[in-house]
């Protein structure tokens, strides 16, 4: 069962590792934050497809 943690409000970027995942806290325009938890495998994935638009 997932822990229960309180809503925080905007911040920085964020990326941990917990547990066996990674999470990503991202900052939205508007106010919130996306909360997304990845295995290492997408997490990489995810970093080749930023690096890909970046250039």
């Amino acid at each position: 069962m997932a822990a229960m943690k309180p809503r925080t409000g905007d911040g920085p970027l964020e990326v941990t590792k917990e547990g066996r995942g990674i999470v990503l806290r991202m900052p939205l325009e508007g106010g919130g934050r996306l909360v997304v938890e990845m295995n290492p495998e997408e997490a990489g994935a995810l970093g080749d497809a930023i690096k890909d638009c970046v250039g």
